[in-house]
């Protein structure tokens, strides 16, 4: 590109920040442009909005979509020199700009004067078709759901290792004290799940969607139990397994690949735990799922329900706001890139589903702010170890995670998730052999 070229990009890229941030001196954060300019507001700023290309604008906001916005980030085309956090901000400022049409009028003249970055239209295409699960299938059927678990689960043990603590818990943690470690919030979780479910030498336990083997671990080695875990990840089960041996407990673990719906197979289970995995059964099919436990569980048992629900999808919307949610394609970077067939529902569909099924609901607990503080965590790490989790997943994926567990840190910080824990009972004559009082957990 000639300098004059690359000049009347810059001209044309200042502006189009203008129009959606306001002028320099006004925003909350800086912006640097490809050649160097520098725009600062006055005071301090939490990050700088890098853009990278000349091109790198017209990519992002033509036509503008959540996707658009987020795959300039993944790859490279904008950056954010900072804090992650408070730059997400900047996808939903520019979808409430471009609600004015004079604003979006102007924003068009100035796209189209910008140039074509062919090669980050490219890396667009490529990364999108390199990164889908196989349409095998309807969605959530047994053998699409292995698909699209072993998409985000199979990125590989050793990414994992990272940025997890020394277990390997991919769920919500437990600051029971202010001062815990990740880890050591990991392990209260952990105890937490088999205080919850009175879990007793001799029982047999059943985690489904067991990671890589963090509870069935726990549950025999402190509580005596036998313990199986299920999981639909290749790489996942592999771990587990040497985890398992290395530690001594192959007479009391056992791991293998298995769906929810072939849990009853091998039941029954005196006690159920499901941590992080309901998120992936999808709405229409909790039913089946609380049928398939209810099934594998023996009457008088417990099934205690870990997983993240959408505050907003309890709230019916206005038919202007879900035109404008499809419109601006809300939700489609985590089905793109983080969790395919992912969609979170609100925490009554979880009760009337469980309830349907013949449980009782025993008890309720909200883990969210514990939540905000594992994500923290989790990016913390993973953007201490960039280097090597890029040698390791590439430098998209490293990314894609980092942007994706910030977000997420976001909506559970605002209260638009949720991450509950919820116990259920399989009456037996009638009782359900929970005590009266949660006493005996805190104990």
């Amino acid at each position: 590109m000639s300098s004059g070229n690359g000049a009347a990009a810059l001209t044309h890229s200042r502006h189009l920040i203008e129009l959606l941030f306001g002028p320099p001196a006004e925003r909350r954060f800086a912006v640097r442009y490809w050649d160097g300019t520098r725009d600062e507001p006055r005071g301090r700023f939490r990050f700088t909005l890098v853009i990278a290309r000349p091109g790198a604008l017209r990519d992002m906001l033509l036509p503008p979509t959540e996707l658009s916005i987020v795959e300039s980030y993944v790859t490279g085309a904008i950056d954010v020199d900072g804090d992650l956090s408070a730059a997400i901000a900047i996808g939903d400022a520019i979808n409430s700009r471009l609600k004015a049409p004079s604003t979006l009028v102007a924003l068009t003249r100035d796209l189209l004067a910008l140039p074509k970055d062919g090669n980050g239209r490219r890396s667009v295409q490529q990364r999108r078709a390199e990164h889908h699960v196989t349409p095998t299938g309807k969605a959530h059927e047994p053998e699409r759901d292995r698909a699209a678990i072993q998409y985000h689960y199979d990125v590989g043990n050793d990414f994992y290792q990272l940025w997890l603590d020394e277990r390997m818990v991919y769920s919500c943690a437990y600051f029971e004290r202010p001062t815990y470690t990740l880890d050591e919030a990991q392990e209260a979780k952990l105890d937490l799940v088999c205080r919850k479910l009175r879990l007793r030498p001799g029982e047999r336990f059943l985690d489904v969607g067991c990671g890589w083997g963090a509870l069935i671990m726990h549950a025999a080695r402190h509580f005596g139990v036998q313990a199986v875990g299920i999981t639909l990840s290749a790489q996942q089960l592999e771990l587990a397994r040497e985890r398992i041996a290395a530690a001594g407990l192959e007479d009391q673990c056992h791991v293998e690949i298995r769906d929810y719906r072939g849990a009853p197979d091998f039941g029954p289970f005196d006690k159920i735990a499901s941590i992080g995995m309901v998120e992936h059964v999808g709405v229409e099919h909790l039913p089946e799922y609380f049928r398939a436990v209810y099934a594998a569980l023996a009457p008088g048992g417990l099934f205690l329900n870990h997983g993240i629900v959408s505050v907003d999808a309890a709230h019916e919307q206005p038919l202007r706001e879900r035109l404008e949610a499809r419109l601006w394609g809300r939700g489609a970077f985590i089905e793109q890139y983080v969790f395919p067939d992912g969609r979170l529902g609100p925490f009554h569909a979880i009760i009337q589903s469980a309830e349907a099924a013949g449980f009782e609901t025993r008890d309720v607990e909200s883990l969210r702010e514990h939540y905000v503080l594992t994500l923290r965590e989790w990016v913390q790490r993973l953007e201490r170890c960039e280097r090597p989790a890029v040698a390791l997943a590439g430098e998209q994926t490293f990314r894609v995670w980092r942007l994706y567990m910030t977000a997420a840190a976001n909506e559970f910080e605002a209260g638009r998730l949720n991450v509950l824990q919820t116990l259920l009972a399989k009456p037996r004559d009638g009782k359900s052999m929970v005590p009266m009082t949660r006493e005996d957990i805190y104990r």
